[in-house]
């Protein structure tokens, strides 16, 4: 997992080879007015997820404590105050269910290890083994999500 502020994303490029065209896209946007919806970035390789959503409680997040096999999340506050709760996935030990390959999903009962947040200009990003439970917090939470192909 990575945690830092949009001014330093130049730093991760080399991190990922879509990283340099994903925060292309996301230094074209104005991400105040972005509408909420889905956008196809380039193909099925990027695509980001703008929401606007009142955050949930822990417990109803944590509920959907998730990771994925075949992205990494790029995970922007655009505004609000988000809670993450976070665990190593080598950690977890109570999956809920199976894989969804479709939907590149795997829930856990596991509860997180920590919890951080983010606001404003700051994100996350969250790799296969990082287990994680977004969108807590009380009041209205903005924020995008790139999904991130993990073999190109």
């Amino acid at each position: 997992m990575i945690i830092d502020t949009c001014s330093n994303l130049l730093t991760y490029h080399a991190v990922h080879p879509l990283f340099p065209k994903a925060f292309e896209y996301i230094k074209s946007l104005d991400l105040k007015s972005i509408e909420s919806g889905k956008y196809e970035i380039d193909g099925d390789q990027l695509r980001a997820i703008v929401s606007s959503k009142i955050g949930m409680k822990p417990e109803e997040s944590m509920a959907k404590f998730e990771c994925h096999n075949q992205h990494i999340d790029i995970q922007i506050c655009i505004g609000g105050l988000e809670t993450f709760g976070w665990k190593p996935r080598e950690k977890c030990t109570d999956p809920r269910g199976e894989y969804n390959a479709e939907k590149d999903v795997l829930f856990y009962n596991d509860k997180p290890d920590m919890f951080f947040q983010l606001t404003d200009g700051q994100f996350a990003i969250f790799f296969p083994e990082d287990v994680h439970a977004p969108m807590i917090g009380d009041g209205e939470i903005k924020k995008i999500v790139i999904k991130v192909k993990l073999h190109t």
